[in-house]
């Protein structure tokens, strides 16, 4: 089962996109109205803020469309694959830090989700070796989400 859930996250990894704004009064409004008229559904956000813009970190329900509304929209951004990650509550936090550290991935940043059908969390992580980290959250029986299993 574990070779396979690695080939699912493989093919199918969670899409963070990294939306660069400018840090000016009413853009990230106009960036979450423009992703909410267009029925995509923002499952986690952060926002990084620097003196001339801000970073807008975002995993989105349907990056595909996302990913058009942003270049038809002049929002600058790119993309990476990032791990989401299936907890209980904040307790399992602690897990999760200590397989990713037992598996010495360092982790670049986290941020948790919005909302998670069914009452449940997640948390994204970005980490230098998602493979690794992903085997490493599996053995120690956390859930890695792919994209389709946050997609609504």
């Amino acid at each position: 089962m574990a070779s396979s859930r690695s080939t699912t996250l493989a093919v199918d990894p969670v899409k963070q996109f990294s939306v660069f704004v400018q840090n000016r009064v009413g853009r990230l409004f106009d960036l979450t109205a423009l992703l909410k008229d267009n029925n995509v559904h923002i499952m986690a956000i952060t926002v990084l803020d620097t003196t001339d813009s801000a970073i807008v970190r975002l995993v989105v329900d349907d990056p595909d469309k996302a990913r058009e509304l942003m270049v038809n929209n002049d929002f600058p951004y790119t993309e990476c694959d990032v791990l989401a990650i299936e907890i209980g509550d904040e307790s399992d936090l602690k897990g999760v830090l200590a397989a990713l550290f037992e598996a010495e991935i360092n982790i670049h940043y986290i941020y948790s989700f919005i909302k998670r059908p069914e009452g449940k969390y997640a948390l994204a992580i970005n980490a230098e070796d998602t493979d690794v980290a992903a085997q490493a959250l599996g053995t120690h029986g956390f859930k890695v989400l792919t994209q389709r299993d946050i997609s609504r």
